[in-house]
């Protein structure tokens, strides 16, 4: 297990991180420890305002100082975590104001994307019903974790089906403040549930190539967070900040 100290606990999260090692791709190590350690903070398997050991990093994840040194720089110029002194590595708190711009970003680039895909002369949405009947399943047996990937694939494929999927990679960097929101609602069964109705009811109106209303249920889709946002930090206030 990493040294990773909370303030105080506010989930029931596991502080773990998968060992990465020497790649036996041709991509770097410290690409690989950033993926880990990014994933780990937008899970929040890594709390806000967690502090980080980097012996006990480099040690869970079997790399040396350099790879992981690199990637903290990574997650520092991201504003996931700061290096404070005398102080350490800290993972930086949900500050409301990222999220927001997140949203604004992510809302505006898949409103776009859907109408792209409403253009197509064929869309084939047999890969979104099956996402849909995932996070279903995914729901009824409360993996959290399963839910999530298969929220994100139902997005990334509406990108795919577009035509510019370049345009999701491209926003995953500043989206991460607002996964890191979003992963906080999902422990709640009624928040899943209004999820999953609000993505069949947009997945509805891509398959009958109907724009105005997909991009309606877009927008309350991506809007749900400005509703919830008060609530959350009320619940987690140690993981807020602003």
């Amino acid at each position: 297990m990493i040294d990773v100290k909370s303030e105080r606990s506010g989930l029931n999260t596991v502080s773990a991180l998968a060992a990465v090692g020497r790649p036996r791709t041709r991509q770097r190590t410290s690409d690989r420890v950033y993926e880990e350690l990014a994933a780990a903070i937008r899970d929040l398997r890594i709390e806000p305002g967690a502090l980080l050991s980097e012996t006990d990093l480099a040690e869970q994840l079997q790399v040396s100082r350099t790879p992981l040194r690199e990637a903290i720089a990574r997650l520092v110029d991201g504003g996931l975590v700061s290096v404070v002194p005398q102080v350490g590595t800290r993972v930086e708190p949900i500050r409301l104001h990222d999220v927001e711009q997140a949203r604004f970003v992510r809302e505006s680039l898949e409103l776009a994307a859907f109408a792209a895909a409403c253009e197509k002369p064929e869309r084939d949405v047999t890969g979104l019903r099956t996402l849909l009947a995932e996070q279903e399943r995914c729901h009824e047996a409360h993996d959290l974790g399963g839910f999530f990937a298969a929220d994100e694939a139902l997005h990334r494929q509406i990108f795919e089906m577009s035509g510019y999927p370049g345009a999701w990679q491209l926003m995953q960097p500043m989206k991460m403040h607002l996964d890191r929101f979003r992963r906080l609602s999902l422990p709640d069964p009624e928040t899943v549930r209004v999820l999953i109705d609000e993505h069949t009811a947009i997945v509805d109106a891509l398959e009958s190539g109907d724009a105005v209303h997909g991009h309606a249920h877009i927008s309350r889709h991506a809007r749900r967070v400005l509703e919830d946002a008060p609530a959350f930090r009320a619940r987690y206030p140690d993981y807020f900040a602003d």
